[in-house]
């Protein structure tokens, strides 16, 4: 494990967030709902044996049969976990979410080919949904909103209105340098307008420590950060890896995965000339360049 093992917190009544700690590449967090004939997992995990040792805090939380797991986004630390949970659960996803699972398959595991990653698979979603959708568990609400194209093109949030819980996936990551490499800047400060309307108490990122509405406008600060270095260094002349290079990074110095700046960078300059929101770039060579800002390939302790 990276800084510990992983926890539970219970965050309202049969409502827990599974924390990895520290949170950084692959480290993600998941929740586990309690209902009364089982439980709604929100996300999995990156290899087989946190997947399996999610499962067992599951297993341990909700001694009903029945498992509904939903993915908020497509990476595979948020999904590569989803076969653990057996072929009778049901994985609900947005539809674009199924699209892009089904494309990119196992790819993160070719990013840290050193990673333990078990015997993972792609076990795609048997439901989709497009606007919204809700799901009753016994008396409580849980409802599945789709913000808009933030950290991808077709990112889920789960909110608990009545607790005023909210798992965010990874449109917010408290701690963690925000990444929009495959999402947008523009569509993330939208999103981020519509979580703030919910009115959340508690917020649970998809990577990072528990937090509150503030991490909201902590995400909002650093995109917006972001969107000035990005058109200063176009500006200029500079890449977006000459960008990062020279930049201050101020405030967000002790952010987790700096290097992400370079993909942020290079996504906010496509957004500079272009009006698509989640456009595809070349993520494997804008990885690169992140590994070359990094100074070798970032650690995943996943």
């Amino acid at each position: 494990m990276a800084d510990g093992a992983p926890r539970l917190v219970e965050v309202a009544d049969g409502v827990h967030a599974y924390i990895q700690p520290d949170g950084g590449w692959c480290l993600n967090n998941a929740g586990v709902i309690r209902t009364d004939d089982g439980a709604i997992v929100v996300d999995t995990a990156a290899t087989e044996r946190r997947a399996l040792r999610l499962g067992e805090s599951v297993d341990r939380l909700a001694a009903g049969p029945r498992r509904t797991v939903v993915n908020t986004h497509f990476h595979g630390d948020h999904t590569f976990g989803n076969g653990v949970f057996g072929p009778d659960a049901t994985v609900i996803s947005h539809a674009h979410t199924r699209t892009d699972m089904a494309e990119t398959g196992l790819a993160l595991t070719g990013l840290w080919p050193d990673v333990e990653w078990g015997d993972v698979e792609v076990v795609l979603p048997d439901v989709t949904y497009s606007g919204g959708m809700t799901l009753h568990a016994g008396g409580r609400r849980v409802e599945l909103l789709h913000p808009g194209p933030a950290h991808t093109r077709s990112d889920t949030v789960v909110w608990l209105p009545a607790e005023r819980v909210l798992f965010t996936g990874d449109v917010v990551m408290p701690g963690c340098t925000p990444f929009v490499l495959m999402g947008t800047v523009r569509g993330s400060l939208e999103a981020l307008e519509r979580l703030r309307a919910l009115d959340p108490v508690t917020v649970v990122g998809g990577h990072g420590p528990l937090a509150g509405p503030d991490a909201l406008d902590a995400t909002e600060e650093y995109l917006r950060w972001l969107g000035k270095v990005a058109a200063e260094g176009a500006a200029s002349g500079l890449t977006a890896l000459e960008t990062a290079r020279t930049c201050d990074l101020g405030a967000f110095a002790g952010l987790l995965d700096a290097e992400r700046l370079v993909g942020n960078l290079h996504r906010a300059r496509q957004e500079l000339d272009d009006a698509e929101l989640a456009a595809p770039l070349d993520v494997v060579g804008v990885f690169g360049e992140m590994v070359a800002y990094h100074g070798g390939l970032p650690a995943c302790h996943a």
